[in-house]
């Protein structure tokens, strides 16, 4: 409750046209400045605004939601698509999802991975026959063209990329 009555009255000082009091109002008020075009609006000046520097989204590894997703993102997917099939209770899984991870974003968008729980889609590991896990396969225009089951170490999911892409 407390957090929240700060973030609105920190919301709401940034928001209200206020001059900013204390000891950080000189670098508020040079860094935030209405334009004499729209006084309504807030802006940063580039004379005192810093570079932000942000980390890349990953979006070469995404999580399957439902049997639409799956169709949409894996099945009809024009890039080929590595699956993992996982449980959050699985030991190996928490091991080999990293590894597949690291090893599918060096591909620099070659490839892409779903991620598919077998505890929320048991529907899916029934289809494609997943009997252990982690199971993970290889899907090429649809078609799955690779399967391991276990756990791997690098060299070998590399080795594994490698088939999927040529």
């Amino acid at each position: 409750m407390a957090q929240r009555l700060l973030l609105r009255r920190f919301l709401a000082s940034g928001i209200s046209r206020k001059p900013p009091q204390g000891r950080w109002a000189p670098l508020i008020s040079r860094a935030l400045q209405a334009p004499e075009h729209s006084p309504g609006e807030l802006t940063v000046t580039s004379s005192h605004a810093r570079p932000l520097h942000t980390t890349r989204v990953c979006t070469t590894t995404f999580n399957i939601q439902d049997g639409p997703d799956f169709q949409d993102r894996v099945v009809n997917s024009e890039t080929p698509v590595v699956v993992d099939f996982h449980a959050q209770w699985c030991g190996p899984c928490k091991i080999l999802g990293p590894r597949l991870e690291k090893v599918v974003a060096k591909q620099h968008g070659k490839v892409v991975m779903a991620k598919v729980d077998i505890d929320d889609h048991t529907d899916l590991a029934i289809e494609y026959e997943v009997s252990a896990v982690p199971t993970v396969l290889a899907i090429k225009n649809g078609d799955v063209v690779d399967k391991f089951v276990g756990i791997k170490d690098e060299d070998q999911l590399e080795a594994f990329m490698k088939k999927l892409i040529a």
